[in-house]
């Protein structure tokens, strides 16, 4: 009866959100139960954007977190195509951009990121595209299966994982395609060079062409359609269609204009919150893409932007506000898939974190597990075309302890014999 007069509000219609609803309701919730999105169609998953859907494996329904039924099943009040434009603390209530006022007892904020914006001439010509949204999907995916029909080209900026998932799905219907990264490999900053040569011969063989050492400064055209890039060293590739594919940026304005704590661009930026998501105000919560979470386990602010985090860190963060002691403390995951091959990725390890990179397995045939440690303890691992072996690698991640090198290099060793 307590929960009866109390209204939970989640801002944004993504994954960690409606997850975060479907568990306030699992864990006995009764009060009111208020989700905002400002996209109008109901909450889905962003990996198919560019994967499944993308490359038309999966069909559009398959994206969405739930059936578009359930939301009134499971009594979530659903406000799509709105935008919150101010939270107030003092009188405990978001606005939303109609005027509409809704009060609140709890508040997760699960607003997500934004794709970065390429600061060129030439970005607002018709043939530039961002991925990010069902939109941007649902657009892209009629622009590359064009551009395979008509012999196109297109011109990815940034290859981040992003950039090399839809170059694959652009090669599969046919298009051509170019990569332009400042950094000499792919995910050069993410799994460091080691990994990164593994990415270009993949691509190299399925016909994309990197540019690497270079960024775009120009995009040409004419009457909005795209003809051609030019690089800061001079080059220039022909383009009929380009994607900016360079990061995302938290959606923190709105955190940021309520006064609640943020991390900085250069630590990774996102709202600060601490193990259980709870931000600088007791009655807030952050979750998903958005929030810069301490981290128990690995000891350090983390702002994850991966589909696990989303899918883990909404459920974490309802049952935090339901006032369920709650430390939020899993490894880092993500996933991906280029043509034949695919990969799970466990841990964190960013550039300088590291000491050594050790593989076990068949490079030649990408069949193997590499390891990134640090004074002979993993700190993350990905397997390439291996499989059942995300839970012993997050077991290693866990327990902190030193491994044989050699052990951890040999194929014929079990890796949970590793952690005795």
């Amino acid at each position: 009866m307590v929960d009866a007069h109390r209204t939970f509000v989640i801002v944004g219609g993504g994954l960690a959100g409606a997850k975060a609803a479907e568990t306030l309701r699992a864990e006995g919730f009764t009060g009111r139960v208020i989700l905002i999105g400002d996209e109008r169609d109901h909450p889905y998953e962003r990996p198919p954007l560019s994967k499944g859907y993308l490359s038309g494996k999966e069909e559009r329904d398959s994206v969405f977190v739930h059936e578009p039924a359930w939301y009134a099943q499971a009594d979530v009040e659903l406000h799509l195509g709105q935008t919150v434009v101010a939270v107030d603390r003092d009188a405990k209530s978001v606005t939303l951009g109609e005027g509409t006022v809704l009060h609140y007892d709890k508040l997760l904020l699960a607003t997500g990121a934004d794709p970065r914006r390429l600061d060129i001439p030439g970005t607002g010509l018709a043939g530039v595209h961002h991925l990010r949204r069902l939109a941007h999907a649902d657009r892209l995916r009629h622009v590359l299966a064009a551009l395979g029909r008509d012999n196109g080209h297109l011109v990815i900026a940034g290859a981040g994982w992003i950039g090399l998932e839809v170059a694959a799905a652009a090669r599969g219907y046919g298009a051509e395609v170019t990569v332009v990264e400042p950094e000499p490999t792919p995910l050069h900053q993410v799994i460091g060079p080691e990994l990164g040569q593994v990415f270009t011969e993949l691509h190299r063989e399925h016909g994309v062409r990197f540019h690497f050492g270079a960024r775009l400064t120009e995009i040409t055209g004419q009457d909005g359609v795209v003809f051609a890039v030019r690089t800061d060293d001079g080059e220039e590739h022909p383009a009929h269609g380009v994607l900016a594919a360079i990061g995302a940026a938290p959606r923190t304005a709105l955190a940021e204009a309520a006064g609640l704590g943020l991390v900085d661009r250069a630590h990774g930026g996102g709202i600060a919150v601490d193990a259980s998501l709870r931000t600088s105000d007791p009655d807030i919560y952050a979750a998903g893409d958005v929030a810069a979470a301490q981290h128990p386990l690995l000891g350090s602010r983390l702002r994850v932007e991966h589909w696990a985090n989303a899918l883990n860190g909404g459920p974490a963060a309802a049952r935090a506000m339901l006032g369920q002691d709650v430390s939020y403390d899993r490894v880092p995951y993500f996933f991906s898939d280029q043509y034949d091959l695919g990969l799970e990725y466990s841990g964190w390890a960013p550039p300088g974190s590291y000491d050594q990179v050790v593989m076990r397995g068949d490079a030649g045939k990408r069949q193997m597990i590499v390891f990134w440690l640090k004074d002979r303890r993993v700190l993350a691992g990905m397997n390439i075309n291996v499989w059942d072996v995300t839970d012993p690698i997050q077991q290693l991640i866990r327990s902190g302890a030193p491994v044989d090198l050699e052990a951890l290099a040999d194929p014929s060793v079990p890796l949970g014999s590793l952690n005795s």
